[in-house]
């Protein structure tokens, strides 16, 4: 009889214990299920130049029971900050006060504050932005700032008068933008003089022996630039070492042909072998400058650029890279390349900057000083940041105006903010030129573009939603 007591005292234990695991294991399990619901992938913009991984799949929730507390919080704070929607879900954040300065304003991607009162000011990233959905009508107090640092090729209709002309604040890559973002891709003075990869030239020469003089490292082929062209023919008169995939004739080490490796320790030990880089960009516009501009200068390379127009305003001195728009023909510049390539005091004169750690170019110097963000600094706004407080600062300036019975300023972008001509190409024989992705599609696509623009501000400018069929009507109108 008290072994079987025992054993159900032991059974009733066990049973209790199983029930106790379930109920926490469930807890578990809810909890989990309520962080993985709260969890958004926010872009990693803010700390570097990658997009966003990927968007939630329903970025405007209805609110559920167990939010309502924290949506209340929220009421209470837009009633008190004018309110920044991004209209692209850029940042991720579905409500965040922010301090900018003196100014408080609360930012967000959802759009189900389109019509509250305390909206002031709608966020686009120009990448994203398209005809699908904008924010119309438009108030008079709501006004539209982009952000767009990259190349025209994501979105050639911003690169046109009528589209750009309608936002009222912009953060691009061009010095005449209200936040310019020309040095997005230099950390600071301090990589350029830094002597950390400089490969010594005398080691140079000896490299010379298995290495081209010139490298070229591109997998994003026959882009508007139409760099590949040139390169394929600069390629029949002096060798060049090609990785990328782009006129591929060198391999990377497997653990370094991942395009995370391009900045890599390994990837930079690699490139600072060699005396020249082709530094060639995808689209050649007024300060669009990319790394493949900076990462030569700080590894202790000299340059063979080609892209911005205006890059001169923006190297460390005189004599710090080779320009291809100042040579005729590719034959002329291998020959000049050749002719540096075997005097070394010719080619020191461009190496002088760095190895005396001078930077002559106070436009340079000016604009890194001045700039209110830094590049992967924590102790620095990163340039969303920036963004979002030259906006929220911007509202409030108009919102003391207007509590002083003042009329508000109106800011405008202009054309200048984004500029970048119609692709050209490179023609180098009199025979039938080799076809290519500019000629096949970057030339009209930029001439669709215009007629895009166009019909777009038209409609904008009428002020009151319009369906894709209309938009394309437009376009294509006879």
């Amino acid at each position: 009889m008290v072994r079987i007591q025992r054993r159900k005292l032991l059974a009733s234990c066990l049973c209790i214990t199983a029930t106790i695991f379930l109920l926490v294991t469930l807890q578990v399990v809810v909890e989990l299920g309520k962080f993985e619901r709260k969890k958004f992938k926010s872009s990693d913009l803010r700390d570097g130049h990658a997009k966003m991984e990927e968007e939630p799949t329903q970025l405007y929730p209805f609110p559920k029971k167990d939010s309502l507390i924290l949506n209340r919080k929220k009421m209470l704070e837009t009633d008190s900050y004018p309110i920044m929607l991004w209209w692209s879900p850029l940042t991720g954040e579905t409500g965040r006060v922010g301090q900018c300065g003196e100014d408080a304003c609360f930012f967000t991607i959802n759009r189900t504050y389109l019509h509250h009162p305390m909206t002031r000011a709608f966020l686009f990233y120009g990448t994203d932005f398209n005809i699908d959905s904008l924010p119309l009508p438009r108030k008079a107090h709501h006004d539209w700032a982009l952000f767009h640092e990259e190349s025209p090729k994501n979105n050639y209709k911003l690169f046109h008068k009528p589209v750009i002309t309608l936002f009222n604040y912009t953060a691009t890559f061009s010095r005449h933008s209200h936040l310019p973002l020309t040095t997005q891709y230099l950390e600071g003075i301090g990589v350029l003089k830094s002597h950390r990869y400089l490969v010594p030239l005398r080691s140079k020469n000896n490299l010379r022996k298995r290495l081209a003089p010139l490298v070229y490292v591109q997998s994003d082929c026959d882009p508007p630039s139409d760099r590949d062209s040139y390169v394929r023919e600069l390629m029949t008169y002096i060798e060049v070492d090609s990785y990328g995939e782009c006129l591929h004739n060198k391999d990377l080490p497997r653990q370094l042909k991942s395009p995370a490796s391009m900045d890599a320790d390994g990837f930079y030990r690699i490139i600072a072998q060699y005396k020249f880089i082709l530094a060639f960009e995808n689209a050649v516009c007024d300060d669009y400058i990319t790394e493949k501009f900076w990462r030569p200068l700080k590894l202790g390379v000299v340059p063979v650029y080609y892209g911005s127009p205006s890059v001169t305003d923006w190297l460390p001195s005189n004599r710090s890279a080779i320009l291809v728009s100042e040579f005729s023909h590719p034959r002329e510049l291998a020959a000049y390349i050749r002719q540096l390539d075997s005097d070394d005091r010719l080619y020191e004169a461009y190496m002088e900057w760095k190895l005396k750690g001078e930077i002559s170019n106070q436009r340079l110097l000016t604009a890194l000083r001045e700039r209110t963000w830094g590049v992967q600094d924590i102790n620095q706004d990163n340039y969303i940041d920036a963004f979002e407080c030259m906006v929220c600062s911007k509202v409030w300036d108009n919102i003391r105006l207007q509590e002083k019975g003042l009329p508000p300023k109106r800011w405008k972008a202009d054309a200048t903010h984004l500029s970048c001509p119609e692709p050209t190409v490179f023609a180098f024989s009199p025979v039938a030129p080799r076809r290519s992705a500019s000629r096949e599609m970057w030339i009209p696509s930029f001439q669709q573009s215009e007629r895009e623009a166009q019909a777009l501000r038209w409609l904008v400018d009428r002020n009151q939603n319009f369906s894709a069929q209309e938009f394309w009507g437009l376009v294509f109108k006879d």
